[in-house]
């Protein structure tokens, strides 16, 4: 399967064999209530299925590196792009997600919305979390990786939010 290219937004996508449906690049102006720079950002939408998140995390990947951040910073994205939609994937019973990466020059902002219902746990984990556990260590990571994150639920799905600061390249 050959990517595809879209001349206009300067990102190379996935087709949609692997369930991405949308990709568009645009400038986004007066985003924040405060005076900021313009943002540089990517949108892209998919199934939420599990072939979503490699080809979410090359999206990602390709729109940090385009904007010539940090390799770290590359890297970061990757991961909580990677985490947020596995999420999205395997709890949310969303049948669609959406990515959302802005680049304002201080910070790289992810965006992860779906239609799913949050589903809160309904008794204590029975298990701690141990170096055999294949999961549960998701939203520590993007915590790790982030300045801060949130995340709102409503009737009409969830969203997550992350910041991802932009270290200075070397001197």
């Amino acid at each position: 399967m050959a990517p595809v290219h879209h001349p206009d937004t300067a990102i190379t996508a996935i087709t949609a064999d692997t369930a991405v449906t949308a990709v568009t690049a645009v400038t986004v102006a007066d985003r924040y209530p405060v005076p900021r720079p313009a943002a540089t950002a990517a949108l892209c939408s998919s199934a939420a299925v599990r072939a979503a998140v490699p080809a979410l995390r090359h999206f990602a990947r390709n729109a940090a590196r385009r904007w010539a951040v940090p390799a770290d910073t590359v890297d970061a994205v990757s991961l909580v792009v990677t985490e947020l939609v596995t999420n999205v994937v395997l709890h949310s019973d969303s049948p669609h997600l959406t990515v959302l990466i802005t680049h304002d020059g201080a910070e790289v902002r992810v965006e992860v919305k779906d239609a799913g219902t949050w589903r809160t746990r309904t008794s204590p984990r029975l298990v701690p979390e141990d170096d055999d556990a294949p999961c549960g260590r998701g939203l520590d990571l993007v915590a790790q990786y982030s300045t801060w994150w949130l995340a709102s639920t409503g009737p009409v799905g969830t969203r997550v939010v992350a910041s991802i600061p932009v270290a200075p390249p070397p001197a």
